[in-house]
Order: C-alpha cells, then structure tokens, then sequence
C-alpha cells in the first residue's frame, strides 16, 4: 500500500482486510500480492475517494459538513493501473460508484473465486481444508523453528524465502478461508463462531506484521480452526 505516514496501521489493515488481497475495483480483482512478483513486494495502493484539498478527482463531491479525507470510508484499495484509471475519468468514477465497488467487493470477488453458501457443513469442510493444507505445507516447510530463528538474520535467504510465501501464499489463503466462512456462518455452531473470531484476529496479527510491519500483535492460531465444519 502507498504509505501515507499519517494515515494510521489500523486503518491500512481494515483496508487490506477488507480488500482480502486484492484490487477493489470489479472489472480488476487482481491479486495486490501477485505470485508472479514472489511475495516480494504488493501493488496495492491506497485510493481517496475525495481528495484532500479542493482540486482533484471528484472535489466537488465532498460531503457536506466535517470530513476526514483518510479516513477508512474515504478510502479505497487499488492496482496502480486502477488507481491511474479512477484518478484520470473521475467523471465515469463517481463517489457512489467508487463506494459501492467497495461495499459490494467481497460478493464480488467471492463470485469470481467460486467461493458460495453451501448446503451442507462437509461442503464448507472441504473448502477450507483445501486452503488450510496449503497454509500447512508452507509452514512445515518454511517457518521459523519456534517462531524465532529468524530475528537474529532477517536478510537471511530463509527469512527472505519465508516472507515471500507469507504475502503470496498464506496471507491470501487466509483471506479466503475468511470469505468462505463468512459466507457460510450459518452452518456454523456457537463454539465454532467463538474459534472463528480467534482465527481472525490471528490473521489480522499476521497482516499487522507482514504487510504493515508492525511487529508483536498476532495471536497464536486457534487449534480449534482445524475441526471446524467437522
């Protein structure tokens, strides 16, 4: 994401969270975190809606009254090529139509990833177990002994390596165990929903730290998460 030094680290991960890695704008959706670049580096950028001052994409819409121009509802995450699009037509980008990509991007982009409301709780099972064992080999393969062994050399190769597959591999499927869940709370027990709200502050630890590298909020991951759906 851009980085806006007055913009705050909660306010960068609401964005990220509820972009879950990917561009904000439907005809994009691309992923902010491409395999292609190894999880070295993201694409997104933080889009304002209503521009500080009072010249700029879409000034002249500015509500009425006291505003925050960074605020979380002013802003909007983008590709750069997304952000130059919005930026150079603000007359075909509206404020409405900006915010409604917003509200709407997680049913969007749940569509294009296939993830929906299934009938029954082994179908909900067996999406998550999916992304879930990905997660796993990587971290077998990749992680930190004891969550540790890196702070001592974190321009090591394996530091490096492990970065990498947090960005383009785990942080996404993470993101998307996230949607498929959301999507079929209603399959879900009390208990369930209790170990769903740990899972999402682990993941939300995971992203404070690897994408806005503020270090020491992640929760351990809940054991529980693995019998969900069960």
């Amino acid at each position: 994401m851009a980085d806006r030094k007055h913009i705050p680290t909660e306010t960068k991960l609401r964005l990220f969270s509820k972009a879950a890695g990917h561009c904000q704008r439907p005809e994009c959706l691309q992923p902010l975190f491409p395999a292609e670049m190894g999880g070295d580096k993201h694409l997104a950028e933080m889009a304002h809606v209503i521009p500080h001052g009072e010249t700029g994409p879409r000034h002249e819409q500015r509500p009425a009254g006291e505003f925050e121009a960074d605020s979380f509802e002013n802003l909007i995450l983008l590709c750069p090529t997304c952000h130059r699009i919005i930026d150079k037509d603000p007359d075909s980008y509206s404020r409405g139509t900006l915010l409604g990509w917003k509200s709407n991007h997680f049913a969007t982009l749940a569509q294009k990833q296939g993830i929906c409301a299934y009938d029954e709780r082994s179908q909900v099972r067996d999406a998550v177990v999916a992304a879930m064992a990905e997660n796993k080999a990587v971290w077998k393969e990749f992680a930190p002994s004891g969550g540790s062994s890196f702070e001592y050399d974190p321009e090591s190769e394996s530091a490096k390596t492990w970065e990498q597959r947090m960005r383009s591999v785990i942080l996404p499927n993470h993101f998307r165990i996230q949607a498929i869940i959301k999507a079929n709370l209603h399959h879900m027990t009390e208990a369930e929903r209790q170990t769903f709200a740990r899972y999402q502050e682990h993941v939300r630890g995971l992203s404070e730290r690897h994408v806005c590298g503020v270090a020491g909020g992640a929760i351990r991951y809940p054991a529980d998460m693995d019998g969900v759906f069960a």
